[in-house]
């Protein structure tokens, strides 16, 4: 009777280990058909209204709405007349300090300690320089 009861217990252990895996199998097939139809869609377009489309505000009024003004242009900050640099040297570790000061150091260029690096002179370089002014200091300024 132990034997049977053995048995018994194997097969309903094989039964649920055959279940778990037919269970995953689904999932795994409604992922990859989930993705598949997620990549045959297109990309929606945007079209922009044509100027004879444009609404005015108020319904009332029959006078044309004037064309939008286009965006002024953004120029970037002015760079140093003469194309100043800067040289910095690194004099701290970023061990123990947060993760946007070690990434400031990178984008500095600055790996390791006592490591120099002659950058532009813009106010980009001189507010990451100011941002970890603790761990760094600048050798000379030339102007």
């Amino acid at each position: 009777m132990a034997e049977e009861e053995k048995k018994a217990v194997k097969k309903t252990a094989a039964k649920k280990t055959t279940a778990k895996k037919t269970a995953t199998k689904k999932t795994a097939a409604k992922k990859t058909a989930a993705k598949k139809t997620a990549a045959k869609k297109p990309a929606a377009k945007k079209t922009a209204p044509k100027a004879a489309e444009v609404k005015t505000a108020d319904p009332k009024s029959t006078e044309p709405k004037a064309a939008a003004k286009p965006a002024a242009k953004k120029t970037a900050p002015a760079k140093a007349a003469k194309g100043g640099t800067i040289t910095v040297e690194q004099t701290g570790s970023p061990i123990r300090q947060p993760k946007d000061q070690a990434a400031t150091l990178r984008g500095l260029g600055l790996r390791r300690r006592h490591q120099r690096r002659t950058l532009e002179d813009t106010p980009s370089v001189r507010g990451m320089i100011n941002k970890v002014a603790h761990l760094v200091r600048v050798i000379e300024d030339a102007e």
